[in-house]
């Protein structure tokens, strides 16, 4: 079975890289994938305040900046992220960081884990809606009104729009948690009860 981990670049980055976090989550991901070799992660990497930083920039210099240049400036500070992640685990991903997003990356198991600084998804955004409740379930097509379906450079969501709708012609179930949460990280890996949120059809 394989798993997909998201990590969200606010949990690899949100200032600085932050080491200390990524030296327990390696130490995790070692342990689970020596219990079987037959388990398989792939680890999907975001951007986080590398991203923000230099899209700021851009727009400070560029007031009018065409979103799909503050898109690719935000992309390249993915796969710096995401170079620093594989190197980390060494021997354990051998391969090379994939950069292009239409790779035929052929795996079986449609498990998805979204990691970020969001620990569930809630009913509304909690910052502008004091009445809105966190969530443990919930389907996409509900998922969708709340994030919308138009993806904006930056935006700060559970799940961007995009994928959202794409896991949703897919059928596929996307777990939203806490990235900074160890224990729970492991609880999701090891399929026991853990805090977050069900994102399902």
């Amino acid at each position: 079975m394989v798993k997909i981990l998201s990590l969200g670049g606010s949990i690899v980055a949100p200032d600085g890289v932050d080491t200390a976090f990524l030296k327990k989550f390696k130490t995790l991901v070692e342990a689970y994938l020596a219990k079987d070799p037959e388990r398989k992660l792939i680890l999907v990497i975001g951007g986080g305040a590398p991203a923000r930083v230099y899209q700021k920039a851009f727009r400070e210099i560029e007031p009018n900046a065409p979103a799909d240049v503050q898109d690719w400036i935000g992309i390249t500070a993915t796969r710096l992220n995401a170079q620093l992640v594989k190197s980390i685990f060494g021997d354990l991903c051998k391969d090379p960081v994939v950069t292009d997003p239409s790779a035929d990356i052929s795996f079986t198991g449609k498990t998805v884990v979204n990691l970020s600084n969001i620990v569930k998804v809630y009913s509304d955004d909690p910052k502008k809606n004091p009445d809105a409740k966190p969530l443990d379930k919930i389907n996409w097509i509900d998922f969708q009104k709340i994030v919308g379906t138009e993806w904006v450079p930056g935006k700060n969501v559970p799940f961007d729009p995009i994928a959202a709708q794409k896991a949703k012609e897919l059928a596929l179930d996307v777990i939203v948690a806490g990235g900074k949460d160890i224990e729970n990280i492991g609880n999701i890996l090891e399929d026991r009860p853990y805090i977050g949120t069900l994102i399902c059809p």
